[in-house]
């Protein structure tokens, strides 16, 4: 985690959603750690609230807003209760996702498919939506989505994480040339794989394979912190539309 005195996002607003574990606790530590005000979105009113104390511990400042990313009017209620407590929003980084059917699509559960595009897809949408009229007032903006490998190559029994991850990707771009005019960049960070709650079950399958040993480093949260912080303090014509990847090669 960055220390509180690191300096590189003073004065900077964030939203992380997804913050209550994982990756997204992670870089909402971090960019408080380095300056900024942040505001944790997640469903659970629980964690995010644990979030907001341990950044409150290293003098950072936090908001806990729960947020369910498909519900387009909590996704708003978050943006304006973020610009109300901290009075601007800087940085907005799309990382709530989940993976809810891993069958081949002759076996999937269409109510499972749906349900991880609206959350990865949909959800990512909502958020990018909700946060551009106040992104714009920054002078620089940013929004980091969180992407994955699958989204640029496929897997064979993962079609509704890899199309979720797919349309992520597009919507990336397409937002950067939307709003570069606004000098508002927009990149997709892919960390490859980390070990989460979300992926833990799926790396232990595969401990002692190539995947693990040879061709991919397995990751912790934290692993991902540079490059999100890299992304947030970028100047107002740095990179757009581009794909940040943590990932050794493509597999």
């Amino acid at each position: 985690m960055a220390d509180a005195q690191q300096p590189g996002l003073n004065g900077k607003v964030a939203i992380v959603t997804g913050a209550s574990r994982g990756i997204g606790k992670a870089i909402a530590l971090a960019y408080a750690g380095a300056g900024a005000a942040v505001c944790c979105a997640a469903r659970s009113t629980t964690e995010i609230e644990t979030v907001v104390r341990e950044i409150e511990k290293i003098g950072g400042r936090g908001l806990a807003v729960q947020t369910d990313v498909t519900d387009l009017e909590a996704v708003r209620r978050m943006c304006r209760m973020t610009v109300d407590a901290f009075g601007s929003l800087d940085i907005l980084v799309i990382n709530a996702g989940v993976n809810y059917d891993r069958e081949r699509v002759e076996n999937s559960q269409p109510e499972a498919w749906q349900a991880t595009l609206e959350v990865n897809l949909v959800g990512a949408y909502y958020c990018a939506q909700a946060a551009i009229p106040y992104l714009k007032q920054s002078g620089a903006g940013k929004i980091i989505t969180i992407g994955s490998g699958l989204g640029h190559r496929g897997n064979a029994g993962g079609s509704a994480y890899a199309c979720a991850k797919a349309g992520l990707w597009m919507l990336t771009r397409v937002l950067a040339q939307e709003l570069w005019p606004d000098n508002i960049s927009v990149n997709e960070l892919i960390p490859g794989p980390v070990e989460t709650a979300m992926t833990s079950d799926i790396l232990n399958e595969r401990a002692g394979t190539v995947f693990a040993l040879e061709s991919e480093w397995i990751k912790s949260s934290e692993d991902v912190v540079p490059l999100a912080l890299f992304l947030a303090a970028q100047p107002a014509k740095g990179p757009t539309a581009q794909s940040f990847s943590l990932m050794r090669r493509d597999n």
